[in-house]
């Protein structure tokens, strides 16, 4: 280890490379196998630079562009030092570094691991060379010592120990320099992981402190969230403290309130009975005597009604009550019933849930297996899907045969009652005998006669017949009972439906009869059985021998058998000897009739009779016995009995022929056999014997069938030296059923599935490949076959194999066989013939060959095995052996492989010749003459000593025309050489033969488009383009682009790089002009085998007239639905056409642009969020102009609605979805429940049928996609899918190019931009960067809108509305708010200043308008990262009224005391805005009692009266209105209905209406005015004598009240005042007018009208008054005028004043006189 040199290694040589990694996996094929794990260690090593190179970038990350991987701590490591909280990608750098540290480490751990072994196996290694050497060296003093003792033999024995000694250490020496080298390796490799840990020392070390910081940061923040947690808990006991107080407080107020309402209103009741004792008083004799005449009229009505009447209302009574019971009753039983329907359905939601859990388990749990066992999950899923499916229709499909069997056996009994009664009628006498035959026969004959008459159709043409008989393994015993229990409960109601039938049948006369006769019916008719009586004795027999005969018959048909003896012995033994003993059909095709004739022998030793009994129960279907009873048969005499056989099912079939004769029964054995396959090999061992390698010998074995059926063979090799059968399977899918039924055939256990069929997605498909037969089966034959499946059950699998013999074979590519794992050298060397399967016929043979062709010297053995597409042959199974000896001269690696070469290049390799023969040899090289011009071995002639090698060169230099010369060794596809060497041995028949490999590709590289054209480019631009290197190679290339001019880059990596084969590798060319002139020039890429490839290029220099100050713009990040802005400015630096001193404004080498103010114009794309101000100016010379562009990202609307029919498609695939598997789950309960029902009732029902034909014709509904043009965007589904995008959005960055159109000239009015001549030539380019990101703060209320729009509201009042927004970032929000006008209406009452994550929060914003008008403001709600801009828009307006009251008073007119008018008026809303209103009366007012209190207005202030007057004795308002509060509409009119109810007469009822707006303004008032009268009639007019104050008080005695209302029936006072202007040249009279009214009652209906009459009116005429009219009528409902005037008489004074009085009459339903005081003056003007 010390003399041992570290190689030096570069970093190049640590590079990989394809070469050295080939050359070195062909090294590792020649060393030991306990070295290769080493030298894979070791291949890590070379990339070990790359991971150090990815390990630095990761380190050195956020170091900046020119940082290494020196191990110097980054800037942001040290900035955490200061204390402040890691940021998120702190904290995934650390441990991202933590985890390559981690890597660094372990790899150095297995470095370090490796070493040790590798220095071990070198130790060893010298071991070994030690003891070789010194071996060698005790045999060469051997050898001395024998040469001197004479000793040849043992002189050559230790030379060849020697020359064996001295290559083991030669290749022990091999292996030594190869370990050297390995651990030389190994601790380069260390040392550089070592180099590296020191360098990552200080980061390791920061890395730990930065860990340690993070641990206590996360202890920090866990002590934080549990101080918050406590802080809160606190918070939350002192609210639910509050929350206690405060609810207690409020039981406190209300139990108060209460209290103080009870009292108010024992008050009130205390003052009610109060005024009702007064009103009492008044009235107590008018209702004294109204109270006796009610009373003495109650008494005789109720002595003249009669009882029934009472009787009946008693019982109309008692019926509503039994009524009302009856409906109680059933409005509980209903609740009962939609409670119980509730919890039912509860319970099937839930057994619903449980069961869908339960599936889904189990699909999971399933899923889960099939991945365990490394299948497709998919694949596998779907399979069993379809599996169950078609379990599903089978079952479905067997029970509709299974109602289609029941419905025709239904048929058949009524059809066979009817004949029953038909034959009753007709024959009464046949009955008895009919019995005979045994139920069980009759109805089995009847059932399968019908059902073959009535399905069989005579043009049907099948293969077979489709129709089957019972199973060995089911009686037909069974199937009868089948049938039984089928057809009982249908033969019950038929015979309780015939008991019905019968009396009406049996009146009348019927001929009817069936439309054909059944077989039965010929076979058990009466007539045709011989009569007992007639003597069926031969003729001649004595009168004693009748006798016998007559009492043997009679006993054989009574079934008793007696034993006999004759001559004193007891006969034993079979009564009858049948010839043949055994009755064998061999050999039977379905479908054919056999027929065979047995001899019967009479053994007995006397007369014996003999009788057919008939054929075992399972074979009556296919045998027919002709049997006609000889009658006595002496002894050894004999009868013949024809026996037909018609098969109907390939199966083995076993029973017996029974007989009875008069000792006792016997039989005669029946056996059938199908065609059976018998087959065998002559041999089971093939001996090939000793060959030399080369030799090719062939031997045959002998496969010879000795059955009567065909089969197809196949011969292949065995699967183990077990003998382990493998049979010729069909697909996985049928595989599986095959066995399924081979099982059950082997078993003999029932099947219940017939010939089924599988649907795929490729259509329908039979499991046993016998589609053929089923598709040319007729629907007849079909459904023969699907009613005889239930009852055959196994007989339908023989049958099924016996349709796949039928139609045509399938070949045996087709068949799945399983594949076996067999050797190389096997398949090399024993091998089959061209014979390896095909069809052997019955009683044929067939020779196959097996071929040895020796390869590998050694002995062989080869297993084989035959299989047979029959599933009852197993598989034979022989062997082959042999030996073969090896050649002399062979090759030790017989295929070179050059790898990949490239065309005109010179490649060379060593080939090896090794010979084990005793003797030198002569070789000759040959190389095919097709590459003689491309390959060459040299020397082309050699000898080989014996027991050594043989060196050869060889040479490849493939030029162009390889692929034309080589023809056939070359495959241009896939550039593939392969070519043949031979080596000619003297001596040696076969030629030794190696193999050259190459993969001869090309070193083009393509450049697309090979000439690039940039156009126009301006100086302040630069043009990109694209171009295409494609490397036609298939080794990987290294180019690069040379001589580059300064104004010409390509990208990326500056145009050099590698191509990997066959790539295509795309290439950015950047031009940028400096000047205003035309290029071409060419570009030049260069690979690493000096290869040249041009690329021309030209294009134009523009140097336009403006320029951009900045012609690129970054915008910060922008939340969505913000704003970022930027500014840039427009020059104009052309002052001046001199082209010498500057650079002029040209494009190319044409004209200079004009000097002067030149214009620009920013063209936008369409829905872009771009904005810029101004996009349109001039600039003139020497100026510029400033320039704001405006990014917004915003969601389209495209995109929304997309969004929105995305999420509608979801809702109602998962409706339909949860809709199916609810169908599913009823569907299966039903079946459940229509199982059980049928397992109870023991027969079939429909109810499962049916439920299955309900859900099969129904079909999913899926719910129809809205069109994304008709979702609207204030529609539901708009919004949902909006704030869905914005909570979903990420970040994402879009590049503009904006271009700016230049022209020469300035833009005003008269000349717009469209009217300016743009060059596209002097274009300008705005690109513009614009990343967009998620808004942190998002807007849940208003629908996501950001426009709050309170409305209109009216002026002075206040609105509020609430606002809620959410942090949807993953940090805590600091929240700062834009400032409102301090003036305006729009007020934030409750700024939240932080918002933590995921935290929520609302605010309240007031509007409070003081004016008529619109207002708007912005409300920016702004974070760090972005700001939300919330719009407010509101009108104040001022509310207004219209109202059909005509001034402030309303008067409701006159009205009979205690009844009720109603009067309306209407309100309509003039105002822009709903108004909500509220009426308000006075008399109801809260402060009323507070007011009463007081003096009456009269006496504070005279002339002023009460807006409340008068009210009623019952506390009752005299007034109401409704509606009392609402809300009127925009243009809107509401009308309200004043109800005017008073209990007493008065004049001076009246109340104050208010009408208040949004329960503050009083808008308008009303005086609401009305009058009572005890009568009909009033009069009107007139000054007032009394107070419209009413007192309540009792103050006089009821005597004295009588006697007052005496008074006040006599005459009633009136006052009119009369006043006469009077002057110097006019004199005007004094008018007054009293109004005499008739109420509108129903309480008078006698009267009508009230007549009104005037008297004493002669006085008042003298002293000028003048009543008009004196008299009159009035109707009800309406008022007459009466006017009075008064003119002074002549010589009056005018200050006296005249007075008078007159009568009033009226007379309505009494007559009232009232007394008229007129008083008049003169009044001078």
């Amino acid at each position: 280890m010390d003399d041992m040199k570290s190689p030096s290694i570069s970093e190049e040589d640590m590079t990989p490379d394809l070469c050295f990694l080939e050359q070195e996996n062909a090294e590792k094929e020649s060393m030991p196998e306990q070295f290769m794990q080493a030298g894979e260690s070791c291949k890590e090593l070379r990339f070990e630079e790359e991971y150090n190179e990815e390990f630095c970038k990761v380190a050195s990350e956020g170091d900046g562009e020119d940082s290494d991987a020196s191990g110097e701590i980054p800037e942001q490591l040290a900035a955490r030092s200061s204390g402040r909280p890691m940021s998120y990608p702190d904290r995934v750098r650390i441990l991202n570094l933590r985890r390559n540290l981690n890597q660094l480490d372990n790899l150095a751990k297995e470095k370090s691991i490796i070493f040790r072994k590798t220095r071990e196996e070198l130790n060893a290694c010298h071991l070994r060379i030690q003891t070789l050497t010194m071996q060698q060296k005790d045999v060469e003093n051997e050898i001395e010592r024998e040469k001197e003792a004479g000793n040849t033999a043992a002189v050559f024995r230790l030379q060849a120990m020697q020359r064996r000694l001295g290559g083991e250490l030669g290749n022990e020496k091999d292996l030594e320099s190869k370990i050297a080298e390995m651990l030389n390796e190994n601790m380069l490799g260390m040392w550089k992981i070592e180099i590296e840990q020191g360098k990552f020392a200080d980061l390791r070390k920061q890395i730990t402190r930065d860990e340690k910081e993070l641990d206590l940061q996360h202890r920090e923040r866990a002590e934080g969230r549990l101080q918050k947690q406590v802080e809160r808990a606190v918070m939350l006991n002192r609210k639910c403290q509050t929350a206690e107080r405060e609810q207690q407080k409020t039981s406190e107020d209300y139990e108060q309130k209460v209290s103080k309402a009870f009292d108010d209103a024992q008050k009130n009741r205390e003052k009610a009975v109060q005024f009702l004792k007064s009103s009492l008083a008044r009235s107590s004799i008018t209702s004294l005597y109204m109270l006796m005449a009610l009373k003495l009229a109650t008494c005789l009505i109720g002595r003249l009604l009669p009882n029934r009447v009472r009787e009946k209302e008693a019982s109309q009574e008692q019926q509503h009550q039994e009524y009302m019971c009856r409906r109680m009753e059933t409005v509980l039983s209903l609740k009962n019933s939609i409670t119980s329907t509730r919890e039912n359905f509860r319970t099937l939601q839930t057994r619903d849930k449980a069961l869908a859990l339960e599936a889904n388990e189990q699909e999971q749990k399933m899923k889960e297996a099939i991945q365990a066992q490394g299948l497709d999950v998919t694949r596998e899923v779907l399979l069993r899907k379809r599996q169950e499916e078609f379990e599903r229709e089978k079952k479905e499909f067997m029970e509709q045969q299974k109602a289609r069997k029941i419905e025709i056996v239904t048929r058949i009994l009524k059809e066979e009652a009817q004949l029953e009664k038909v034959r009753k009628q007709s024959h009464p006498g046949r009955q008895k005998n009919k019995r005979k035959l045994p139920d069980a026969i009759r109805w089995r004959r009847k059932t399968w006669q019908y059902i073959e008459n009535a399905c069989a159709k005579p043009d049907a043409v099948v293969t077979q017949k489709s129709w089957r008989t019972p199973s060995p393994c089911s009686s037909p015993d069974d199937k009868n009972e089948v049938l039984e229990e089928s057809s009982q409960k249908a033969t019950q109601e038929m015979a309780h439906k015939s008991k019905h039938e019968g009396k009406e049948e049996d009146s009348r006369e019927t001929l009817a009869e069936p439309e054909f006769t059944g077989l039965w019916d010929q076979e058990c008719d009466v007539s045709k059985v011989p009569d007992g009586g007639v003597d069926s004795k031969p003729l001649g027999a004595s009168k004693m021998e009748k006798d016998i005969f007559a009492r043997n018959l009679e006993k054989l048909h009574s079934g008793v058998i007696h034993k006999h003896r004759v001559s004193g012995r007891e006969f034993k033994g079979c009564p009858f000897y049948s010839k043949p003993s055994l009755i064998h059909f061999k050999d039977f095709d379905v479908g054919k009739t056999y027929k065979k004739k047995v001899i019967l022998i009479n053994a007995f030793y006397s007369i014996n009779y003999c009788k057919l009994v008939g054929v075992s129960e399972r074979l009556k279907d296919f045998f027919t016995v002709h049997f006609d009873p000889p009658g006595p048969m002496s002894a050894g005499m004999s009868c013949e009995v024809g026996v037909t056989f018609k098969p109907m099912i390939n199966e083995d079939l076993e029973g017996e022929v029974a007989f009875l004769s008069h000792i006792g029964s016997f039989s005669i054995p029946l056996r059938c056999s199908t065609k059976k396959c018998v087959l065998a090999l002559d041999k089971e061992l093939i001996d090939f014997g000793t060959h030399v390698v080369g030799e090719t010998i062939s031997r045959t074995i002998t496969l010879t069938n000795c059955g009567a059926l065909a089969t197809r063979f196949q011969l292949r090799r065995s699967a183990g030296s077990a003998g382990a059968h493998t049979v010729i399977s069909p697909p996985s899918f049928e595989r599986a059923v095959c066995a399924h039924w081979a099982d059950k055939i082997c078993t003999e256990k029932p099947s219940s599935s017939g010939i089924t069929e599988s649907t795929t997605e490729k259509g329908t498909i039979s499991f046993l490949r016998s589609e053929e037969v089923i598709q040319h089966i007729s629907l007849p034959e079909r459904s023969k076959t699907d009613v005889d499946s239930s009852t055959t059950r196994l007989g339908t699998v023989s049958t099924v194999f016996s349709v796949v013999d039928i139609t045509e074979q399938p070949t045996l590519s087709s068949m799945n066989v399983s594949p076996l794992e067999q050797h190389p050298e096997e398949l090399a060397e024993i091998t089959l013939g061209k014979v390896t399967e095909g069809d052997i016929g019955p009683f044929s043979s067939v020779k196959l060959q097996i071929i040895f062709t020796p390869a590998v010297p050694g002995d062989v053995r080869a297993e084989f095995e035959i299989i047979f597409e029959n599933p009852d042959c197993d598989p034979l199974h022989f062997s082959a052996v042999a030996v073969s000896v090896a050649v002399p001269v062979w090759v030790p690696n017989p295929d070179v492989d050059l790898k990949i070469c490239m065309y005109d290049r010179l490649y060379q390799d060593c080939i090896i010749i090794q010979s084990r023969a005793t003797s030198a040899l002569r070789l000759k090289f040959e190389v095919c003459k097709e590459l003689a011009n491309h390959m060459e071995l040299l020397p082309k002639t050699g000898y080989i000593q014996a027991h050594s090698s043989f060196s050869v060169q060889l040479k490849f230099l493939p030029r162009k025309s390889l692929p034309e010369d080589a023809g056939k060794y070359f495959d241009e596809q896939t550039r593939v050489l392969e070519v043949p060497m031979t080596i000619v041995v003297s001596d040696q028949s076969k030629p030794v033969e190696f193999t050259v490999h190459a993969i001869v590709t090309t070193s083009d590289l393509e450049i697309s488009p090979t000439e690039v054209d940039f156009g126009y480019c301006s100086i302040y631009e630069a043009v990109q383009t694209g171009i295409t290197l494609t490397n036609k190679a298939i080794l990987p290339q290294e180019f690069g682009f040379v001589g580059l001019p300064e104004f010409v880059e390509i990208q990326p990596d500056d145009g050099f790089g590698t191509l990997l084969p066959l790539e295509s590798l795309n290439l950015d060319v950047i031009f940028n002009a400096n000047k205003a002139k035309e290029y071409s020039f060419e570009l030049t890429c260069k690979t690493e085998i000096n290869r040249l490839f041009k690329l021309t290029c030209k294009a134009i220099g523009v140097h336009p007239p403006l320029e951009l100050s900045h012609s690129l713009v970054q915008f910060s990040a922008t939340a969505l639905n913000d704003v970022s802005t930027a500014t840039l400015f427009v020059i104009n630096n052309h002052v001046s056409l001199n082209q010498f001193t500057h650079a002029v404004p040209r494009i190319g080498k044409g004209d200079v642009a004009p000097v002067g103010p030149t214009s620009f114009q920013f063209i936008i794309p369409e829905d872009s969020p771009i904005t810029i101000m101004p996009c349109v100016g001039t600039v003139l010379p020497g100026k510029k102009c400033l320039v704001e562009v405006s990014f917004r990202p915003v969601l389209s609307e495209q995109l929304i609605r997309q969004e929105a029919v995305e999420m509608a498609r979801r809702a109602a695939e998962l409706k339909v979805a949860m809709e199916k598997k609810a169908r599913e789950l009823e569907l299966q309960r039903k079946k459940e429940e229509s199982l059980a029902g049928r397992r109870k009732l023991g027969s079939g029902s429909f109810l499962g049928q049916f439920s299955r034909d309900k859900y099969s014709k129904q079909t999913l509904r899926v719910s129809e996609v809205p069109d994304p043009e008709n979702i609207l965007p204030n529609s539901e589904e708009y919004i949902a899918a909006h704030l869905a995008l914005i909570r979903n959005f990420t970040d994402r960055f879009e590049r503009f190019i904006i271009p700016c159109l230049v022209a020469s000239g300035a833009i005003d009015e008269k000349k717009e931009p469209e009217n300016l001549q743009y060059s596209p030539y002097n274009t300008l380019y705005l690109e513009l960067h614009c990343p967009s990101v998620a808004p942190s703060l998002l807007l849940l209320s208003n629908n996501g809108r950001s426009t709050i729009n309170f409305g209109t509201v009216a002026v002075g009042h206040r609105v509020m509305k609430e606002i809620k927004i959410q942090n949807i970032s993953q940090e805590q929000l600091p929240l700062k708010y834009s400032l409102l006008s301090p003036f305006g209406p729009f007020w934030l009452l409750n700024p939240a200043r932080m918002l933590g994550e995921g935290e929520s929060q609302e605010l309240n914003i007031s509007f409070c308008p003081e004016e008529s008008r619109a207002f708007c403001e912005m409300l920016g709600i702004r974070s760090q990262k972005a700001t939300l801009a919330i719009t407010l828009i509101g009108e104040g307006v001022v509310p207004s009224i219209l109202c059909s009251v005509e001034g402030d008073m309303f008067n409701l007119g006159y009205v009979v005391a205690k009844e009720t008018a109603t009067s309306t008026f209407k309100i309509e809303n003039t105002s822009s805005i709903a108004l909500k209103f509220s009426i308000l009366l006075e008399s109801l007012s809260p402060n009323r009692d507070k007011e009463q209190q007081k003096l009456p207005a009269f006496l504070s202030s005279p002339g002023k009266t009460d807006l409340v007057g008068t009210q009623n004795y019952s506390g009752l308002s005299v007034f109401s209105i409704s509606p009392v509060e609402g809300i009127i509409g925009v243009g809107k009119i509401q009308e309200f209905t004043i109800t005017f109810n008073p209990d007493h007469e008065s004049l001076h009822y009246s109340d104050c209406l208010k009408i208040m707006l949004f329960n503050k303004e009083v808008i308008r008032v009303i005086q609401l005015k009305g009058a009572a009268r005890s009568h009909m009639m009033f009069v009107e007019g007139g000054d007032p004598l009394d107070v419209p104050v009413e007192s309540l008080a009792l103050t006089t005695s009821l005597a004295e009240e009588a006697a007052k209302a005496e008074s006040d029936k006599l005459t009633k006072p009136i006052l009119l005042r009369l006043e006469c202007v009077q002057s110097e040249t006019l004199v005007i009279p004094g008018v007054r007018e009293l109004r005499v009214g008739g109420i509108r009652t129903a309480q008078f209906p006698s009267k009508k009208t009230v007549e009104f009459s005037w008297e004493s009116l002669s006085i008042l005429q003298m002293k000028g008054f003048t009543i008009d009219p004196v008299k009159g009528t009035v109707d009800r409902g309406q008022t007459k005028a009466i006017t009075v005037s008064w003119v002074p008489p002549a010589g009056l004074d005018p200050d006296q004043l005249v007075t008078g009085t007159a009568m009033l009459t009226l007379k309505g339903d009494v007559k009232e006189v009232y007394s008229v005081y007129f008083m008049s003056r003169i009044v001078t003007k």
